[in-house]
């Protein structure tokens, strides 16, 4: 019979001074930003990762050479596909190794293949400074006792836990708030609020917004008190519109929506980028009610997300009319082209454009700005998960489908007359054949279920089948003929 092996415990002391080291400066004061930690990150990343010294070298670059911001922002663009999933996982940490990352969290690829994140506690205290930016800054919980309900989906995904832990830290810094985590199950959100939010000044509800949407509806249904909760909400994963804001905080008895729901930008591959502020929020109202001056400012008439960054903990930069970022973490990121389209605006350039036009926003930090149109060119956002074309094809593929369809689509996460989302998947039939929408809709979400595992936690039940239209071959509107085709559209 086998033994067993034994192994003799292994305490890295170091980590224990790591640490310490990041709870003193997560305790104390922000740090100024400065080009040097950019260069300092890249040298110390390009030392200790297996995975990067293998892309400079393949790349021929010397890290040596880097010696300036121009020099770093000559270096290659890493990716997802040409970098993350190139090398083996435990490459892309420092040392080759998972010593000292703690916690894992999981997002779904196009084809229902995991990419995987590890993190440290260090790292999660970069996100609770994100975090802090708002609930203290914006909410006041520094000051009032704070209820905060995490309704993120719990489990791999980077959403729950990760906002349950940053918020803790606040908590362990000294603010006086509470966590309950029900997730993003309804029925226990609403059982749980009637009993603990008496006992509080403020209610503060954390999730994506089509779900809050529905959590204050269904409450609102059932007599819920919202205004005698005094509700903030964070929000996170979606674009949505000023008038989505103004009718959710009349319904949560929400008497200052610009400073009492803010949203984040926030990806599983770094935790949260930048956070909505009074000062965003009012800026892009502002814009919202004057769609020719935001295009002039965002080059497009959609409004996109606006929010405000530390490039001490993100660092920006614009690629082709797309978002790069380098960010220190589990899996350390440099130049790292996350796609989304979007831009950034120094705070000085666009608080004085507003001046220029007759606007002042109430102050707040000066840190620069990020606007964000969406989450990827490729994926459409709904309820907080990507949902990718390729997943869609799959259940135009199922026996007595393929027959009738082309195999063209587009996805579209549209909003109903009540600013309820809704997932819509327009799909163009096959000359002289008759498709069945309603077996197109059901074949789809099996398929997004079994292949995208975002999309079975994250979307709530009654809202996984997707509305289903069904237009000719060549449709100009959506199918023309002779250019090339776009499976997603922006909301």
């Amino acid at each position: 019979m086998a033994r067993a092996r034994r192994y003799a415990p292994i305490m890295d002391l170091g980590r224990q001074t790591r640490v310490r080291q990041a709870f003193d400066t997560f305790f104390g004061a922000p740090e100024p930003a400065s080009g040097h930690h950019v260069l300092e990150l890249f040298h110390r990343t390009a030392e200790a990762v297996p995975a990067y010294r293998k892309f400079l070298r393949e790349h021929g670059i010397d890290p040596a050479s880097v010696t300036t911001m121009a020099d770093f922002a000559r270096l290659p663009l890493t990716d997802k596909a040409g970098y993350h999933r190139k090398y083996p996982l435990p490459e892309l940490c420092r040392g080759g190794a998972f010593d000292g990352l703690d916690m894992i969290a999981v997002s779904s690829g196009s084809s229902g293949h995991p990419t995987i994140w590890p993190r440290a506690l260090e790292d999660e205290l970069h996100v609770a400074r994100r975090f802090e930016t708002v609930l203290v800054d914006a909410f006041e919980a520094d000051r009032r006792r704070t209820l905060a309900v995490v309704c993120f989906p719990l489990g791999t995904w980077v959403g729950g836990l990760f906002t349950t832990a940053c918020v803790r830290h606040l908590a362990a810094k000294g603010c006086p708030i509470t966590v309950v985590a029900p997730g993003n199950n309804k029925a226990e959100i609403l059982r749980v609020l009637p009993e603990l939010a008496p006992h509080f000044e403020q209610v503060v509800l954390l999730g994506y917004p089509p779900f809050v949407k529905d959590v204050v509806d269904t409450g609102l249904a059932g007599g819920l008190d919202w205004p005698a909760y005094a509700i903030k909400l964070v929000l996170a994963g979606e674009v949505f519109s000023e008038q989505w804001r103004e009718l959710v905080a009349a319904r949560a008895g929400i008497a200052e929506p610009v400073r009492d729901i803010a949203s984040l930008y926030g990806t599983a591959d770094a935790g949260v980028l930048g956070t909505e502020t009074p000062v965003s929020a009012s800026i892009r109202r502002f814009f919202a009610g004057r769609p020719e001056l935001a295009r002039e400012v965002f080059g497009d008439a959609r409004l996109p997300t606006l929010v405000q960054y530390d490039p001490a903990s993100r660092f920006f930069e614009v690629h082709d009319g797309t978002l790069v970022f380098t960010a220190d973490g589990g899996i350390p990121l440099i130049r790292y082209h996350i796609a989304d389209d979007g831009g950034l605006l120094p705070h000085a350039e666009l608080l004085g454009y507003c001046a220029r036009h007759g606007f002042t926003p109430p102050p707040g930090p000066e840190l620069p700005f990020v606007y964000v149109f969406g989450r990827s060119l490729f994926t459409v956002s709904f309820f907080g998960a990507n949902v990718y074309p390729e997943n869609v094809t799959v259940g135009l593929e199922q026996p007595g489908i393929s027959d009738t369809v082309t195999g063209k689509f587009v996805i579209e996460s549209t909003e109903d007359a009540d600013r309820d989302r809704r997932l819509r998947i327009t799909v163009e039939t096959a000359p002289g054949a008759t498709a069945d929408a309603a077996a197109i809709a059901a074949a789809v979400r099996s398929q997004l279920l079994r292949l995208n595992s975002e999309f079975a936690h994250y979307v709530p039940a009654e809202r996984q089948l997707p509305d289903v239209v069904l237009r000719p071959a060549g449709d100009p509107e959506y199918f023309p003929v002779g250019v090339k085709h776009r499976y997603t559209r922006p909301a």
